[in-house]
């Protein structure tokens, strides 16, 4: 369980080094759309325990409230390819009392090159009813320390497709 020590530093941002499977590219030997989310979401769950010291189950069953994923929105920028290697990196950019947007990126090995990013947004939900409630507890703590919390009103994804390219390309 995870467990606030105002001592430590947190890491915004979770990264990970994945290669591009044959078996998941079309016959273009481009990543599968629909596989994208599969390589963001198993990065992210490869990395969260490592870096935070928690399992996401944990705070499910302590709290008895899970996320429940109710919006993405893709932009597709450059194919990732078979037999490529890329970075794939994820952060909460922002949240309140019971929504969680988490933002997810692939780039080119090098990190020069935006190919894809993802915002996935989340509603807390109680397990038995299925109704919206607050985070709670550790819940809180989890997302206050790893949090960016920008402020995106108003963000279109193109915007930060744009924003997040230009950043890669000045590293």
């Amino acid at each position: 369980m995870f467990e606030y020590n105002p001592e430590k530093h947190y890491p915004k941002e979770t990264e990970s080094r994945v290669l591009i499977r044959f078996q998941d590219c079309d016959p273009l030997r481009h990543l599968n759309n629909a596989k994208y989310f599969d390589y963001f979401f198993n990065a992210r769950e490869d990395q969260v325990p490592k870096l935070y010291g928690v399992e996401m189950m944990d705070f499910i069953k302590k709290y008895q409230a899970a996320w429940v994923i109710y919006n993405h929105n893709i932009s597709y920028v450059k194919p990732a390819m078979v037999g490529e290697w890329v970075r794939i990196k994820s952060r909460i950019i922002w949240h309140n009392d019971n929504t969680v947007v988490l933002e997810y990126y692939m780039t080119d090995d090098s990190e020069t090159q935006l190919k894809t990013l993802l915002w996935t947004t989340m509603r807390y939900v109680t397990l038995a009813e299925g109704k919206s409630t607050i985070h709670t507890g550790a819940v809180n703590e989890f997302l206050a320390a790893t949090s960016m919390n920008l402020d995106i009103a108003g963000i279109e994804i193109k915007q930060r497709v744009k924003a997040l390219s230009l950043e890669l390309k000045k590293v």
